[in-house]
């Protein structure tokens, strides 16, 4: 029997720089031959690394993966500030940081790690009204955007002294941190000004930039990265349900619950994921599914 979902499931792309995260939806369209193609989480067109794409009936999982962690390697500039808090900007403001310390730099570090309320920039994809923030500032509008809660799980560093005061580091943080807003709060702390001058995604949640292909490798061998059973089975906490109870998932009816934590994938008798559950009250409630009985 024909797995219905054999063409569907998740691409990891090694974004280049330069590219929209959009332009690089339009070219897996044409290399899968499918308008069914989304992606988990806008990259900057100067970031690079993991974009997880969505292909077929993928698209309809990447809701489900937009709140994941993040990990990011990053390259903050100290001592210049940007319109765009990334080196995309216009410099605004430069400052001399030869009198900042390395006991300094850690202390704004600390200062940016952990439960955080975080400003995002005026030149972020967030919509305000409709309409997203950079596209009002280019517009010429004021945007003003309330800071809000994030969380930075790792914030690990090393200081490079030379032409530039630059800072590499790694970050692990949650869905929505804006890391060029770090960059510009941490310049900001130290009275110099800063600004990213590069970026790279390393993953998304489960999905590392080790298992990521570059759109030139995806041309020349289109092929998922992971099947919808292999996404969702890396994804979550794995239910093991009989074919009785794989079948009423299927049709979206609810279950006993069991005492689960959190979202967990329901596998069937077969290995195939049916869908994701979680439990409401005394319900064990469907939240997607993945193979409904309509297919």
């Amino acid at each position: 029997m024909t797995d219905p979902l054999a063409a569907s499931g998740l691409v990891i792309v090694d974004k280049p720089a330069g590219l929209t995260s959009h332009d690089v939806v339009a070219r897996l369209r044409r290399i899968f031959q499918t308008r069914k193609v989304g992606h988990a989480g806008t990259l900057d067109p100067m970031a690079t690394g993991v974009l997880v794409a969505g292909i077929e009936r993928g698209t309809k999982l990447l809701t489900h993966l937009v709140g994941a962690d993040k990990v990011y390697e990053t390259t903050i500039r100290l001592g210049a500030s940007t319109t765009t808090d990334d080196a995309e900007g216009e410099i605004i403001a430069t400052a001399d940081t030869s009198h900042i310390t390395d006991e300094q730099i850690d202390q704004g570090i600390a200062a940016l790690t952990g439960d955080i309320m975080q400003k995002p920039s005026a030149v972020s994809a967030i919509k305000i009204d409709g309409k997203r923030a950079h596209e009002r500032v280019r517009a010429g509008e004021e945007v003003d955007i309330p800071a809000r809660p994030v969380t930075v799980h790792s914030f690990t560093h090393t200081v490079r002294r030379g032409e530039h005061l630059d800072i590499d580091a790694q970050v692990h943080c949650s869905s929505g941190t804006y890391i060029r807003s770090l960059a510009r709060d941490l310049g900001a702390s130290l009275g110099v000004g800063g600004h990213l001058v590069a970026l790279r995604r390393l993953n998304v949640g489960p999905y590392p930039a080790t298992q990521a292909k570059t759109l030139e490798e995806l041309e020349a061998n289109p092929q998922l990265t992971y099947s919808m059973d292999e996404a969702l089975k890396l994804g979550w906490p794995v239910l093991d349900v009989t074919q009785e109870e794989y079948d009423a998932l299927a049709l979206g009816k609810w279950l006993t619950p069991r005492g689960l934590d959190g979202v967990h994938v329901a596998v069937g008798p077969d290995g195939r994921a049916v869908a994701l559950v979680r439990e409401k009250g005394k319900r064990l409630a469907t939240t997607f599914v993945a193979r409904p009985a309509t297919l």
